[in-house]
């Protein structure tokens, strides 16, 4: 069977968090609320609603505010992504391999889109708006035998789908977090991705659950 590799967005194959920072502090400079861009920056991954939720919004406030949110990102965020090392050779490496590959972010799905088509880069299938064991039905769907990540959340999908679950310490949480959460395997960064898979390909491509 062929394999099939999921990877998160933000903090896995793109570090956004300079625009993700100057977007929030604009959609607080703008609604009056105390948000902290440069915290959410530095602990991505949670939902933007969740997020809101612990800057004290109100509930009602909180669609007027992603939306807002949404709107701005394309103009502040896309030009200030850089991608994460090691991001495109791990993609392109599941590709000479003759896998798929699955994005499971997040991040609403149409600015996900923009990011991979400002990087040039060509994925199978992409899924937004999905979160920690949510992200579990678009991993199952598509057979994904290895989902990459940088948060416990994603680890938490991962072992949801029953995928080997890849943790990176790219993001906010340490090798010790990944590795209590079940992480099968941590890498310091995608760079040590390609050579990983390649020698797992095998054994990974054969263990791939079907497809549903």
């Amino acid at each position: 069977m062929a394999l099939t590799v999921g990877f998160d967005l933000d903090m896995t194959l793109i570090d956004p968090r300079p625009g993700m920072a100057a977007v929030m502090n604009a959609v607080g400079a703008e609604s009056g609320h105390a948000l902290d861009g440069e915290h959410f920056a530095a602990h991505l991954g949670p939902p933007l609603d969740m997020i809101y939720r612990d800057f004290g919004v109100p509930e009602e406030e909180i669609p007027g505010l992603v939306a807002r949110f949404r709107a701005l990102y394309p103009e502040i965020v896309i030009p200030a992504t850089v991608a994460l090392p090691g991001a495109a050779q791990a993609l392109a490496t599941v590709k000479e391999l003759g896998g798929t590959t699955v994005v499971v972010t997040g991040k609403y799905r149409a600015n996900a889109a923009l990011h991979l088509a400002a990087l040039g880069w060509e994925v199978d299938h992409l899924f937004g708006e999905l979160w920690s064991t949510g992200k579990a039905e678009a991993l199952k769907q598509h057979g994904a035998a290895v989902y990459v990540g940088d948060h416990v959340g994603d680890i938490r999908g991962a072992k949801a789908a029953g995928a080997t679950a890849v943790g990176v310490v790219s993001g906010p949480c340490s090798r010790r977090e990944l590795e209590d959460e079940g992480a099968d395997v941590v890498l310091g960064s995608l760079t040590e991705f390609p050579a990983w898979l390649r020698d797992n390909a095998v054994s990974l491509g054969s263990a791939s659950p079907a497809p549903r």
